[in-house]
């Protein structure tokens, strides 16, 4: 079995998502099964942990991981997207908790013929589930270059998107289609000038993660799953999300203030503000990982965890 990677702020995870060891918790991005096994450990003969992800080949991976949680584990190869149709499915459609770990994991950047990434003669593929409709090569040789310029822009932050959509441009019409993932890295090398690729990490990196967004519609993901979460939370229920760029925690930080805006009591005890909100704020700003987690996991160097909890009982416009 591949080395397999260390989960991110698993101790921040326990502290903000378990509140019960014999409840049900969902993670709902299982990867290998990391924050899994913190979880499932976690949890009594009475508890169960349902653990989504659309990635098969993860799945394969977190089924032997979690094998001595197997009687508390259930493995469902599915979107997040279909929460609640999925717990109902299972015939949860209540939890006490829900984990977000967002973006794509180190295996799958390292996985052969993936796709994902900048150092690889790979095929450009970036899909986290094989069945989606087209992959980063599709974008980048189809897509008109003004339309491969706003992509690499908003989903990249990419200052030289212009140039970098160009120089792709270029390449296609007296060249050809461009193949692998080194290939691409290496027009992006080209396209930015010498000054700007001295600093930032590897040039190519704000690029694929434009093309991995949009291949796998990551942002329109986490916006369709965020209410679902919260719908399918039981009263007192906790929902932690973990964001790896400005994009992911934007979308999540402005989900929990809207829901959370005119409530300030604690989880602990009943609503006496009268407030609408449906959750309470528990992380008033990003949580970030320790400087030792971080030497010892670079991954975690950009995570930023979020967390809140699902009110006591639905407020009303009455109060109380």
């Amino acid at each position: 079995m591949a080395e397999l990677h260390l989960p991110v702020m698993a101790a921040e995870v326990r502290q903000y998502l378990l509140t019960r060891r014999d409840g049900v918790y969902v993670d709902a991005t299982v990867g290998d099964g990391g924050h899994a096994a913190v979880i499932a450990s976690s949890l009594d003969e009475n508890g169960l942990l349902i653990g989504i992800d659309w990635d098969s080949s993860a799945l394969q991976r977190a089924e032997q991981r979690l094998a001595e949680f197997s009687t508390r584990v259930k493995l469902i190869h599915a979107s997040y997207t279909s929460l609640e149709k999925i717990l109902s499915d299972q015939d949860c459609p209540c939890v006490d908790g829900i984990l977000l770990d967002l973006g794509a994991s180190t295996l799958q950047f390292t996985e052969p013929a993936r796709g994902f990434s900048y150092l690889a003669d790979e095929p450009l593929d970036m899909r986290m589930d094989i069945r989606l409709p087209y992959t980063a090569a599709d974008l980048v040789n189809n897509l008109p270059v003004r339309e491969l310029r706003r992509l690499i822009y908003s989903y990249g932050e990419e200052r030289w998107a212009g140039r970098i959509a160009s120089r792709i441009e270029r390449h296609r019409r007296t060249v050809g289609p461009v193949e692998t993932g080194r290939e691409l890295a290496e027009l992006i090398k080209e396209a930015i000038p010498a000054a700007a690729r001295r600093s930032g990490g590897h040039p190519a990196r704000r690029t694929f993660q434009a093309l991995r967004i949009a291949v796998n519609r990551e942002l329109e993901n986490i916006e369709a799953v965020l209410p679902q979460a919260l719908r399918s939370l039981a009263p007192g229920g906790r929902l932690c999300v973990i964001a790896y760029h400005s994009l992911e925690d934007r979308i999540v930080k402005h989900f929990i203030r809207e829901n959370s805006a005119s409530c300030h009591c604690p989880p602990q005890g009943p609503c006496r503000c009268g407030g609408e909100a449906a959750l309470i704020n528990l992380t008033s700003k990003a949580v970030r990982p320790q400087a030792e987690e971080v030497e010892q996991n670079p991954r975690a160097r950009s995570a930023r965890l979020r967390a809140a909890a699902r009110a006591l009982r639905p407020r009303s416009k009455e109060g109380g």
